[in-house]
């Protein structure tokens, strides 16, 4: 009985701060604000929808966050943005499995259940509060990044489809915390210091990409008539600033293969190494250790 003693008291503690504990026990749920999102304090306590690899009626938006194992933690932190349209989430297949994938490259994996818009009778904005939630998800993540072990510097953002949309929306202003914020979360920086795109949706693309721009991942497939050419637009505007920038475009696999867990095509099913070769060349995580010869 003992023993169980210090994890009811940090339950209790987990209740009280807002903090609430996943179904798995290497994540944590955390809500962006602690009385509600602003303006929609009403709805806080309004359940979700969920079903099969979905999730919907998102009134109280929050951070599932997943830890990597602390022997291959390296300091860096993503938040993902899964698609699903703005009227609902692929929370499974393009939120747990990419989370699950960092974790093992040493990454702290973010998931963020973002506000819908285009649900049904949604009393939410396009251009408000997606980009909202995200800013709040960046700047709530660094608030933790002492007890997380987290380097400020090395915070990204990976978007899928609609997911990728919230990204450019927030990856290409200034991300500047608010000086006067009563909230001192509101006061950090909110631009991700790198973002890597899977298929993103064509909102939010910008007229040009500035020369301070986060460096960015690119990958759609040819045959998708939504997206692929919402990579092609953002490489040729990197290029034109002169900002780091690595893109493939795939023959086949159309759009929300997701991961590539369930393709049957090998250029789909080994998209997320370039993803990991990506990251190591360019130094946002340490490369894994190779046995001696």
């Amino acid at each position: 009985m003992k023993r169980l003693l210090p994890l009811a008291l940090f339950n209790i503690f987990c209740v009280l701060s807002g903090t609430f504990l996943f179904a798995q026990t290497d994540s944590l749920v955390i809500p962006l604000w602690k009385n509600g999102a602003p303006g929609f304090e009403n709805k806080k306590n309004d359940p979700e929808e969920a079903k099969d690899y979905w999730i919907k009626n998102i009134n109280n938006p929050t951070i599932t966050v997943y830890f990597p194992p602390a022997e291959i933690a390296n300091g860096t932190a993503v938040l993902i943005c899964p698609g699903g349209g703005f009227r609902l989430l692929v929370f499974k297949a393009e939120g747990v499995d990419p989370a699950k994938f960092l974790n093992k490259l040493g990454i702290t994996a973010i998931i963020l259940k973002y506000r819908l818009p285009r649900e049904p009778n949604s009393p939410y904005s396009l251009v408000k509060q997606p980009p909202e939630d995200a800013y709040r998800a960046m700047r709530l993540v660094r608030s933790h990044y002492k007890d997380w072990k987290i380097d400020t510097s090395r915070l990204g953002m990976l978007g899928f489809s609609a997911g990728g949309e919230v990204v450019d929306a927030i990856a290409f202003s200034s991300g500047k915390g608010i000086t006067q914020a009563a909230d001192p979360i509101d006061r950090l920086d909110g631009r991700p210091d790198f973002i890597m795109q899977i298929y993103p949706g064509p909102l939010n693309i910008p007229d040009s990409v500035s020369k301070d721009a986060p460096p960015a991942f690119l990958l759609a497939a040819n045959d998708d008539a939504c997206c692929s050419m919402t990579v092609v637009s953002l490489l040729e505007k990197y290029r034109q600033a002169k900002v780091s920038v690595e893109a493939h475009i795939l023959a086949h696999g159309d759009h929300g293969f997701n991961m590539g867990y369930r393709s049957s095509l090998l250029s789909v099913k080994s998209w997320p190494q370039l993803m990991a070769n990506w990251l190591t060349d360019n130094k946002w995580i340490t490369p894994p250790a190779t046995e001696k010869k």
